[in-house]
Protein backbone atom coordinates (compact mmCIF):
# COMPACT_ATOMS: atom_id res chain seq x y z
CA UNK A 1 0.00 0.00 0.00
CA UNK A 2 2.83 2.55 1.17
CA UNK A 3 4.64 2.13 -2.25
CA UNK A 4 1.25 2.73 -4.07
CA UNK A 5 0.67 5.98 -2.43
CA UNK A 6 3.92 6.87 -3.19
CA UNK A 7 3.45 6.22 -7.02
CA UNK A 8 -0.13 8.23 -6.99
CA UNK A 9 1.72 11.11 -5.53
CA UNK A 10 4.59 10.55 -8.09
CA UNK A 11 1.43 10.68 -11.15
CA UNK A 12 -0.05 13.77 -9.20
CA UNK A 13 3.06 15.36 -9.74
CA UNK A 14 3.09 14.73 -13.44
CA UNK A 15 -0.76 16.36 -13.66
CA UNK A 16 0.63 19.54 -11.46
CA UNK A 17 3.60 19.83 -13.26
CA UNK A 18 1.58 19.32 -17.14
CA UNK A 19 -1.06 21.66 -15.73
CA UNK A 20 1.22 24.35 -14.76
CA UNK A 21 2.47 24.53 -18.09
CA UNK A 22 -0.74 24.32 -19.56
CA UNK A 23 -1.86 26.82 -17.13
CA UNK A 24 0.28 29.84 -19.14
CA UNK A 25 1.61 31.15 -16.69
CA UNK A 26 -1.64 30.91 -14.73
CA UNK A 27 -3.74 32.91 -17.45
CA UNK A 28 -6.00 30.15 -17.86
CA UNK A 29 -8.37 29.02 -14.78
CA UNK A 30 -9.08 25.20 -16.08
CA UNK A 31 -5.04 24.30 -15.54
CA UNK A 32 -4.55 26.36 -12.78
CA UNK A 33 -7.63 24.74 -10.95
CA UNK A 34 -6.09 21.40 -11.39
CA UNK A 35 -2.82 22.32 -10.79
CA UNK A 36 -3.61 23.86 -7.26
CA UNK A 37 -5.53 20.29 -6.75
CA UNK A 38 -3.20 18.23 -7.34
CA UNK A 39 0.09 19.66 -6.13
CA UNK A 40 -1.20 19.48 -2.13
CA UNK A 41 -2.61 16.10 -3.10
CA UNK A 42 0.62 15.02 -4.01
CA UNK A 43 2.73 16.39 -1.08
CA UNK A 44 0.32 14.76 0.96
CA UNK A 45 0.26 10.90 -0.37
CA UNK A 46 3.83 11.84 -0.43
CA UNK A 47 3.69 12.60 3.44
CA UNK A 48 1.83 9.54 3.58
CA UNK A 49 4.26 7.21 2.23
CA UNK A 50 6.81 9.22 3.75
CA UNK A 51 5.58 7.14 7.35
CA UNK A 52 6.98 3.54 6.28
CA UNK A 53 9.77 4.74 3.84
CA UNK A 54 13.40 6.14 4.22
CA UNK A 55 12.94 10.38 3.25
CA UNK A 56 15.79 9.17 0.23
CA UNK A 57 14.33 6.66 -1.02
CA UNK A 58 10.25 8.28 -0.96
CA UNK A 59 11.69 11.41 -2.28
CA UNK A 60 13.85 9.95 -5.39
CA UNK A 61 11.16 7.77 -6.40
CA UNK A 62 8.41 10.69 -6.47
CA UNK A 63 10.32 13.24 -7.91
CA UNK A 64 11.89 10.42 -10.38
CA UNK A 65 8.29 9.43 -11.59
CA UNK A 66 7.43 13.16 -12.06
CA UNK A 67 10.82 14.02 -14.11
CA UNK A 68 9.93 11.14 -16.15
CA UNK A 69 6.61 11.70 -16.88
CA UNK A 70 7.04 15.29 -17.35
CA UNK A 71 9.21 14.64 -20.34
CA UNK A 72 7.24 12.08 -21.73
CA UNK A 73 3.79 14.15 -21.12
CA UNK A 74 6.25 16.69 -22.92
CA UNK A 75 7.09 14.39 -26.03
CA UNK A 76 4.04 13.09 -26.47
CA UNK A 77 1.37 16.00 -26.02
CA UNK A 78 3.26 18.70 -26.49
CA UNK A 79 5.70 17.54 -29.74
CA UNK A 80 8.98 18.55 -26.82
CA UNK A 81 11.99 17.88 -28.88
CA UNK A 82 13.15 13.85 -28.44
CA UNK A 83 16.92 13.65 -28.57
CA UNK A 84 19.49 11.26 -28.26
CA UNK A 85 20.84 12.86 -24.46
CA UNK A 86 17.08 13.31 -23.41
CA UNK A 87 16.36 9.92 -24.03
CA UNK A 88 19.22 9.29 -21.97
CA UNK A 89 19.01 11.09 -19.13
CA UNK A 90 15.33 9.83 -19.13
CA UNK A 91 17.10 6.08 -19.32
CA UNK A 92 18.75 7.20 -16.44
CA UNK A 93 16.72 8.65 -14.09
CA UNK A 94 14.43 5.48 -14.66
CA UNK A 95 17.11 3.24 -14.07
CA UNK A 96 18.13 5.39 -10.64
CA UNK A 97 14.42 4.56 -9.16
CA UNK A 98 13.98 0.92 -9.94
CA UNK A 99 17.73 0.19 -8.59
CA UNK A 100 16.37 2.43 -5.60
CA UNK A 101 13.18 0.09 -5.08
CA UNK A 102 15.27 -2.65 -5.33
CA UNK A 103 17.80 -1.48 -2.60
Amino acid sequence: MTWGLLVLAGLLEIVWAASMKQSAGFTRLGPTLIMAAAMPSSFFLLALAMRNLPLGTAFMVWTGIGAVGAFLFGVVWLQEAVTPMRLMAAAMIAGGLVMMKLA
